[in-house]
């Protein structure tokens, strides 16, 4: 990865080394039930054991994105995101937290009145036409996903001419006007799992490199996904093995960002990574 920076409420932070995003679901039914953290209480264990595993933020959603999950409202999204942002900014304030959010408005009260510090979108902008303002106005860090229709049909729309030319076209005209719009923090994510067959994840990995052009940090986001289940014939809880072996693909391959269920066991991939980065190999 090449060394990047984000302007935090303010304050210039520049990284030199990949970061581990732990992920926190204030949800009943995400995916992962390991993830899900029913009360406030509970966000707070999480996110002190992320912070003391070594994460670099925390990002916190509230409104599962697995096919077939109830889709809360938007005051519903926010009755839950309250109580867990405040909980994570009490039991690990010196991190930085992400909201996980594609509507406009609840991103725009995460950052001003519960004090998130980023944007994560895995729309892209495309379910909520106000979100590029939002994030213009709000001038905070924004994640660029790429997904095509909604997670309840995001899978009928995998058909590609290239998956790997498309994405990054298509990420790169929301790119382009983001930028006119003044918006200078962006993080790309190619959304692994999102509008791709299992063999696209896996040509996206092999490619990811390209992304490089866009000269903006990559996360990537395959914790526990069903292209290391569906791969390997086994659950998600079962998936830790294949989720640390694609992390570490995806480091030599430039990414920036890992956003995971397992912090201690990225930032593992992280250290040894860098240790082999030192010698020829």
């Amino acid at each position: 990865m090449k060394q990047f920076t984000l302007n935090l409420r303010g304050t210039l932070h520049s990284y030199t080394r990949p970061l581990v995003m732990g992920i926190i679901n204030a949800t009943p039914d995400s995916f992962y039930a390991g993830s899900r953290a029913a009360d406030a209480d509970a966000v707070a264990r999480r996110a002190a054991e992320m912070a003391a595993a070594g994460a670099d933020m925390i990002d916190v959603g509230a409104c599962s994105t697995r096919p077939g999950a109830a889709t809360p409202d938007a005051a519903e999204e926010l009755e839950r995101l309250a109580p867990a942002i405040e909980a994570i900014r009490r039991a690990a304030p010196g991190l930085p937290v992400s909201v996980d959010t594609f509507r406009a408005e609840v991103a725009r009260r995460a950052v001003t009145e519960f004090g998130a510090d980023m944007v994560n979108d895995v729309s892209g902008g495309n379910l909520d036409p106000d979100m590029f303002d939002t994030v213009a106005e709000l001038q905070v860090p924004y994640i660029l996903g790429h997904m095509r229709g909604t997670p309840d049909t995001m899978q009928e729309y995998c058909t590609y001419e290239h998956v790997t030319r498309d994405v990054l076209s298509e990420l790169g005209d929301r790119l382009q006007e983001l930028a006119l719009m003044g918006v200078a923090d962006v993080i790309i994510d190619p959304c692994f799992g999102f509008s791709k067959t299992l063999d696209q994840n896996y040509q996206l990995l092999a490619d990811l490199q390209l992304f490089e052009l866009f000269h903006r940090p990559v996360l990537v986001g395959f914790s526990r996904k069903s292209m290391i289940t569906k791969l390997l014939d086994v659950d998600a809880e079962h998936a830790l093995n294949g989720t640390t072996v694609l992390n570490t693909l995806a480091l030599d391959r430039g990414a920036a960002i890992l956003r995971v269920h397992d912090v201690a066991e990225a930032r593992q991939a992280v250290t040894i990574w860098e240790k082999c980065k030192t010698f020829k190999m």
